[in-house]
């Protein structure tokens, strides 16, 4: 009797377990995670989905007991979180807002999840975007944006804020609080330097990340002590890995040295032991860059490449194409010299990144694609960075953690990094290992965003809308 009651026992627990099955959205089986952080390879993994968040990660015994409404097999494919483009642009005035909002499915459909937009003149729909994205009701990479930026009066950029005196800063401040923007951006067209200092002090105050360009007449020095909290673009850190800075500073300021000349300053004051210790000061205190390599390496070799022929303008609306000119017909000026001289400029720019990783300085991936910015395009461009990241000298995982750790820390977003328990469910599935070869981040097999997947078939059907949306002028 009691064995019978044993085996009566056993077979209630069994059908209780059976019957206890863990429902899930979404279930991706058998993948090889990455883990970003480390490059560590962990194998046979099952990623459970709930809505938008990431529910659990199994090895296959504890995955048999869930049961999900939509399963993929990962079996020979690698897991990695999606992917972020931590500078890119809309806008171009109100009558492209369409064609910008054309360019949301180009990041998803390139497994760009996440993108932070550095502002231009189209804030408001941006603004509305964003909104819309978080609810659900537009399909988009997540947005995090700066609304208007910060800049003096007169500027040459639309749409910003512009401060000409120090009074002016709380309202300019306040009104960014309205738009509960993501961070703070100032630029330098006409910003005076010591309201640039005092707009990154009290953003700060106010709990903002802050990113910027720095004025000519001031130094790494002078803004690591405000708080400026990102560097965008290259030429910021390659002054300041002069012996002189603040003397070119000075000499820039009163436009005693300028254009070429001005290069040449830096390029011969250029020293290394300097540059460490400046780099290693701001890794110290906390800054990150975001170096935006691919439209002056773009720029400086259009004589080889004119772009005129690119397959992927087919799906760059005709509106944001013509904003590409002003760059084009800049750069189609210089003679034999001039190209020479900027292609040489590039090079030492790029051959920064293995020092400032070295440092501590945390690189953040982005594209300045959108508009304006000639042939840096929406989508496949983030791609590229990552692939001149790695020809300047980083490893593989140090472009991927350029584009999906950093950007999170940089935000303070944790809810983001890594694939894990309670993490954001944006998932990239790819055919080969990035470590290996950083190209292979355009091998996708399946994107998951806010945990609805996108197969291959997916990805081709947004592609050939958006084709047919720009052949015929929508």
């Amino acid at each position: 009797m009691k064995n019978i009651f044993i085996i009566f026992l056993s077979g209630l627990i069994s059908f209780s377990s059976f019957a206890q099955k863990v429902k899930t959205d979404l279930l991706i089986s058998d993948v090889t995670i990455i883990d970003i952080k480390t490059g560590k390879l962990i194998p046979h993994q099952f990623i459970s989905v709930e809505k938008d968040v990431i529910t659990g990660i199994y090895n296959k015994r504890k995955a048999a007991n869930i049961e999900a409404k939509t399963s993929i097999s990962g079996k020979g494919k690698f897991a990695i979180p999606g992917l972020w483009d931590m500078h890119m642009h809309f806008g171009g005035g109100e009558g492209l807002i369409q064609e910008n909002k054309n360019l949301l499915p180009l990041f998803l459909a390139h497994g760009i999840t996440t993108v932070r937009d550095a502002s231009a003149d189209i804030s408001n729909s941006v603004l509305q975007w964003r909104e819309e994205i978080n609810a659900g009701k537009l399909s988009g990479p997540t947005i995090f944006t700066l609304g208007p930026k910060l800049e003096g009066y007169k500027s040459v950029w639309l749409g910003d804020i512009e401060i000409s005196k120090a009074g002016e800063i709380p309202k300019a401040l306040d009104s960014l609080d309205g738009l509960k923007v993501d961070f703070v951006k100032i630029t330098d067209n006409t910003m005076k330097p010591e309201l640039f200092l005092e707009a990154v002090r009290q953003a700060r105050k106010r709990g903002y990340k802050v990113s910027g360009h720095i004025p000519s007449s001031l130094t790494m020095q002078d803004v690591m002590a405000a708080g400026l909290s990102s560097i965008e673009h290259m030429s910021y850190v390659l002054r300041a890995g002069t012996k002189n800075e603040k003397e070119i500073a000075e000499l820039s300021a009163s436009g005693k040295l300028k254009g070429r000349e001005l290069n040449n300053r830096i390029l011969a004051d250029f020293d290394e032991r300097t540059a460490m210790k400046v780099y290693g000061d701001m890794a110290k205190h906390d800054m990150y860059l975001t170096p935006t390599l691919s439209l002056p390496h773009l720029l400086a070799h259009l004589d080889e490449d004119n772009h005129q022929n690119d397959a992927y303008l087919q799906y760059i609306g005709k509106g944001l194409q013509k904003t590409y000119q002003m760059r084009i017909d800049r750069t189609s000026k210089d003679d034999k010299e001039a190209i020479a001289f900027r292609k040489l400029m590039i090079e030492k720019s790029e051959s920064l990144l293995p020092l400032l990783q070295k440092e501590g300085v945390k690189i953040m991936a982005g594209t300045d694609a959108g508009y304006l910015n000639s042939f840096t395009y929406s989508g496949i461009g983030l791609h590229k960075e990552l692939e001149l990241m790695v020809a300047a000298g980083l490893s593989p995982l140090q472009a991927l953690q350029a584009s999906i750790i950093n950007p999170a820390l940089f935000l303070n977003k944790k809810e983001y990094g890594s694939l894990a328990k309670g993490k954001k469910a944006d998932i990239l599935l790819l055919d080969e290992n990035p470590l290996l070869n950083i190209s292979s981040t355009q091998k996708i097999y399946i994107v998951v965003s806010k945990g609805q997947p996108m197969t291959q078939s997916d990805i081709k059907k947004a592609l050939d809308d958006i084709k047919t949306k720009m052949a015929s002028g929508l």
